[in-house]
């Protein structure tokens, strides 16, 4: 009997202290997550504020641009690349649209990549396309190449027509029969601002140095667009290309405008950004290999500059605006969300010797640490954050107003965040100029904080997870619905 009641006390003693033991690391875990929550907003915020000093800056040295433009006649040459994946619905207005940029000399090398619709079709009644073969240096492998076209109306217009490989497989294609020393590669379903090209090159212009520069991409949805022109900007109708345009100027005007001053900023959107050529031939063009071929290309110029010794620059400008059609579905959107967290993880861990190396600069001790704490792993840890805070409100172990506590802190942080990308948006560009549209944009900056970008963290956790597993990436199908095109692009003389 002594021995049962013996047992009967040890065993509440081990309940008592596995409670006490396991209260104890929910109160760490629930601290780091809020730490963790501040930190991110923190860093975040601090990046506002120098994209808001750099953004005045930029304004003011732009006064006079009404004036006639200092650089008339030095400006290089650009080869302008655009691959092609089944892109039939948006491609013509696309090239229609460069067709009609401001700049003195560029050439237009369209890179149909296997399409299995009628993308080259479309093409070819287009800009009545001729087969013209060329001979072309083969410094960057890729898939053979089927056949190679000039446009009898355009003089600047090329097309290749070859087996698919991927986009990294067909911006190489077209590094390979490009011949200016700069290149702007553009996605197929993306329309440029005409003075895009003058203002993304200005870097080129200012600092010998400079061997890649990126622009701000703009949602599309919602917009209206003839014969490759832009003639109105509009919001879009769908909830979630709405909850992607505010997420697009957080992406912009706060992160890439805040360390790009800081020679540190690690992506280049790859549906438009321009490249020294000579600087990408030498670290070997873009890798098939990996599904983020943007970004890696980016990290990698940081990383052979940098460990060599060798002054560059990698930069960010403002206003050469590319507006691009976002996805309007849920399937669409979660797998590119899942390509994009693939994308990073290959490009963070295939450079990871540039973190915190006595060469890495700011790069290597600011960014790389900031995007591998809080791009990288930090899906895991806000899933892992709003789990425990649910877990602990169903076990009763912490009360309901510290819980609302916790969630309002993570939430308001998040629309502070948003908030301030608008504020810097209006302070600016001011392109929404119906109050509508503006309040439209202050409700969406606030209601994505309560599920969307919770989703966003879960996608980007199946991305790190597939990636940590080693499963094969696909990009999968992009559902284009083309809808802010209201006129198709129209053969004519140039």
């Amino acid at each position: 009997m002594v021995g049962t009641q013996g047992a009967s006390r040890n065993a509440l003693r081990f309940c008592l202290e596995s409670r006490m033991t396991f209260e104890a690391i929910y109160g760490v875990s629930q601290a780091l997550f809020l730490l963790y929550l501040v930190a991110l907003t923190g860093g975040y915020l601090l990046l506002n504020a120098i994209s808001i000093f750099s953004l005045r800056q930029y304004f003011e040295e732009r006064m006079g641009e009404h004036f006639p433009q200092a650089f008339t006649g030095y400006e290089p040459q650009i080869s302008i690349i655009v691959p092609a994946y089944n892109e039939a619905a948006t491609i013509a207005s696309s090239i229609q649209s460069l067709l009609q940029l401001r700049y003195p000399e560029y050439e237009i090398i369209v890179v149909n990549d296997g399409s299995k619709d009628d993308t080259i079709d479309v093409l070819r009644r287009a800009f009545e396309l001729k087969p013209f073969p060329e001979a072309y240096s083969r410094d960057l492998p890729t898939q053979p190449i089927r056949a190679t076209y000039h446009s009898a109306i355009y003089s600047n217009v090329r097309v290749i027509d070859k087996e698919n490989g991927g986009k990294a497989d067909s911006l190489n294609a077209g590094i390979n029969l490009s011949v200016y020393p700069l290149f702007c590669c553009i996605d197929a379903d993306s329309v440029l601002a005409k003075d895009s090209l003058y203002r993304v090159v200005q870097p080129f212009l200012l600092d010998h140095r400079t061997v890649a520069c990126g622009g701000t991409i703009r949602v599309a949805n919602g917009c209206s667009v003839e014969a490759g022109e832009l003639k109105r900007v509009g919001l879009p109708t769908s909830l979630l290309a709405l909850l992607q345009t505010v997420e697009y100027l957080r992406a912009f005007l706060s992160g890439r405008q805040g360390w790009s001053p800081l020679n540190a900023m690690l992506i280049i959107s790859g549906a438009f950004g321009l490249f020294r050529k000579e600087a990408v031939l030498k670290v070997g063009g873009y890798r098939t290999a990996t599904i983020g071929e943007d970004m890696e290309l980016v990290v990698r110029l940081h990383h052979h500059h940098r460990l060599n010794g060798i002054p560059y620059r990698i930069t960010y400008v403002p206003d050469p605006v590319c507006w691009t059609e976002v996805p309007e579905d849920y399937r669409t959107l979660r797998n590119q969300r899942i390509r994009w967290q693939r994308g990073l993880c290959d490009s963070l861990a295939g450079h990871f010797e540039l973190c915190c190396h006595p060469k890495g600069g700011t790069v290597g001790w600011l960014a790389f640490p900031f995007m591998t704490v809080f791009e990288w792993f930090g899906p895991a840890f806000e899933i892992l954050g709003y789990g425990l805070l649910l877990i602990g409100l169903g076990l009763g172990l912490v009360s309901f107003h510290v819980w609302l506590l916790c969630v309002g802190v993570a939430l308001g942080l998040g629309i502070t965040l948003s908030l301030c990308a608008l504020l810097m948006e209006e302070m600016t560009f001011h392109l929404y100029q119906r109050p509508s549209d503006l309040f439209t944009l202050v409700t969406v900056a606030v209601i994505e904080n309560f599920g969307y970008r919770q989703l966003n963290s879960y996608w980007k956790l199946i991305g790190l997870v597939r990636w940590i597993r080693g499963t094969k990436a696909e990009w999968g199908n992009m559902v284009r619905s083309a809808s802010w095109q209201s006129q198709q692009a129209r053969p004519g003389n140039r």
